[in-house]
Parts: structure tokens; sequence; C-alpha cells
């Protein structure tokens, strides 16, 4: 920075990379943006954050990894939590030219495999230098030893020898490059473009999205007005029925499209969902009523196909219950006529006689074909 390769960075810039390297997992190199939090410490606004993280990733330092939404990852039940922005810290490309570095890969998945000629000649310049610093250091131990204690090491109070790289404003901290010094699983990159091209943007041929069309049980498109008819049903619906308030009236007047297609009333819908006793929270009540519903329909379905499949005929079978008073007085008598018959033939076998000389089958029988018992 105080070589002003970027005319924005500054000390604010350095303060908010301190903050971001006192965060950052160094095995794999990256750090969560934490922008809130990156504001509150460093005393700075949100804006001013994100204004030098952008001078950050202009020097080269670092690479935007993943994308953070609002969109909503918690599981059932558990309090809202979005996805967060993860950035990745990486040295640039000059420094590993100057030191020699020959990489493999492109972008942020460059590694280092080797050295240059260039860079060979340089590692061997500094472990000359170290080498002769080493021994200028010892010679120095020896002459400065008393003579009583020859064979005891000598503890020295000044710093331990480290030769600096060539910018000598780099030797507070600087990080190594990004090689395979550990035994860490690259890091898998969501996407490989930063932004999207501003031709492609333009281009009239882009994909434009898709809108869900709701079609009504006969084929025909649902209209607005019933779509309104529906969530105006549902408004009445959803304060008396204190489970369905976890879920928002849309979601609801789809669920109960079933029944409010079918002519259904607010109170209809409420007697039912009231039917079926629930002692506990649905976590997505629209999801539950699909559920249940679907779960009514199988049932009809199966009940319709297994009297079809017995010859069940409902009209043939309600038709006794739908004759005239007269007509099934005489049903019933001719029925009691039949079957006292056959239990006088039945006593007459087995050598039963009745108790009387009245046979109460012919005097059934005689009152049925008489003119009191003879149909209108």
């Amino acid at each position: 920075m105080a070589a002003g390769l970027h005319e924005e960075a500054g000390p604010t810039t350095m303060e908010i990379a301190e903050d971001l390297a006192a965060r950052m997992d160094f095995r794999r190199g990256i750090v969560v943006y934490d922008l809130e939090g990156t504001a509150r410490r460093t005393g700075t606004s949100p804006a001013t954050v994100k204004r030098h993280i952008r001078v950050m990733r202009e020097l080269g330092a670092l690479v935007w990894l993943v994308h953070g939404s609002k969109r909503n990852i918690a599981l059932p039940g558990e309090p809202y939590m979005a996805t967060g922005t993860i950035y990745g810290a990486v040295i640039p490309p000059v420094f590993d030219e100057a030191m020699g570095h020959r990489l493999s890969g492109t972008g942020y998945e460059a590694r280092v495999c080797g050295v240059t000629e260039a860079g060979r000649e340089r590692a061997v310049a500094q472990a000359s230098v170290r080498s002769e610093a080493r021994d200028q250091g010892r010679r120095r131990t020896e002459r400065q030893r008393p003579s009583g204690r020859r064979g005891a090491p000598a503890r020295t109070g000044g710093p331990v020898d480290n030769v600096v790289v060539d910018n000598p404003r780099s030797q507070a901290r600087e990080p190594h490059s990004l090689g395979r010094y550990h035994r860490a699983p690259a890091v898998q990159v969501d996407g490989g473009c930063k932004d999207t091209s501003r031709k492609r943007a333009i281009c009239p041929t882009a994909p434009r999205p898709s809108f869900k069309i709701s079609y009504n049980p006969d084929g025909s498109r649902r209209t607005a007005s019933q779509t309104r008819r529906g969530i105006g049903i549902i408004q009445q619906v959803r304060p008396r029925v204190t489970w369905t308030q976890r879920a928002s009236s849309r979601e609801l007047e789809v669920a109960l499209r079933p029944r409010t297609n079918a002519g259904w009333d607010s109170q209809m819908i409420i007697e039912e969902l009231h039917s079926w006793h629930l002692t506990w929270q649905p976590v997505n009540p629209a999801a539950y009523i699909r559920a249940r519903l679907a779960q009514q329909a199988t049932a009809e379905h199966q009940t319709a196909a297994a009297k079809l499949a017995e010859g069940w005929d409902e009209q043939a079978a309600s038709g006794p219950l739908a004759a005239s008073s007269p007509d099934l007085v005489r049903s019933v008598l001719h029925g009691l006529a039949e079957g006292l018959a056959a239990h006088s033939a039945r006593q007459a076998e087995l050598g039963l006689d009745d108790l009387t000389d009245d046979s109460a089958a012919a005097t059934m029988a005689a009152f049925l074909n008489s003119r009191t018992g003879a149909p209108a």
C-alpha cells in the first residue's frame, strides 16, 4: 500500500485487512465476509468496508469464492439463517514473478510447483547470505565468550537473524505463496466468473424468467378473479383455524383450491379443518393440507373403484327407499309372506305342527290379494 499501487488504498484498508487476517483459516486460505461484524469491529460503516474490500480485490489480495444470499438455509423449527459470502486470500502474481516461482494452473487455483532459473539463482544467493551471516555470528560469539567457559554456549539478547525480502516494508507479516505446504483439500470454487459481462447482460437472447401458470381442473387457465375469490375465503378461514396461521394466505389458497373450486365456502372449510382434531402445530400447514386432501382423494377413488368392481349400483340400491309409501309397504309384506311360507314348509318337513290351525302365510297372502292390499 505504501508503494501507491492503488490510489484508494490507505490505513483503513490495512485495518480491514488485519481484521480479515485475524479470522482467516490459513490452512484453506478462506475467510467469511461478516460485513456488519467487520464494520463494528473496525469502527467504520458497511459502505466503507465494501469499498476497501473492492480495493483489496483489485490489488489481487482477495478473490470472491462464494456469494452469500438471504435465502433461509435453516432446518424447520430453527431460527432464520442466511448464507455468507466467503473470500479467499491470494498472493498477487507480481510477488511470484519477483520470487521466481513457477505456477501450475491459473487464477485462484494456481499453485507453486517449482522455481525458475532466476528464482534458483535468488534462492542460492539467499542461502549463501544466510550461511555467511551464521558464520559471522559464530565467530563473533567465540570472540565474546569468556576464556574460562569455552565449552558453554553463549546466550545472545539480540533478535534472530532473518534476511528479509527486497521490499523492507513487508517484513512485518508477509504471507507465503499458496503452495502444497499443508495436507488440506483444495477449495471448491462455485463459479468461474466473478461478474456478468456487459455484452451478455444486454444480449437480447438472454433467457427470461419463466412464470408458473395455474390451471383449473377442467383445463382452463385460472383467472385473477378466481384467485381473489379464493384468497377472500382463506382470509376468513385463517383467523379461525389457529394452526394454519404459520402459512401465508397465498399458500393456503393454493393448498385449498380443491375445496374452493368445488364451491365450498369459508364455514365448510373451517368445519373440515376442525374435524381433523389436530393437537400439534404443523411446521408447514400448506404442505400438510395438501397431503391430507390428497389422502382423502385417494381413498375416495379406491372406494369408487371397489364398488365398480363389485357391480354396485347406487341407483338400484336406493330404489326401494325412493319408492312411495304404499309400494314400500307392499314390498315389505310380500317379503314377509314369502318368508313365512318358507318357514311353514320347513316346519312341516320336520314334523312340527303349528300351535294354531291358522296359517299366517295364507292370511297374509289373502290380504295381499284382496282389494285392501291391492296397489292404488
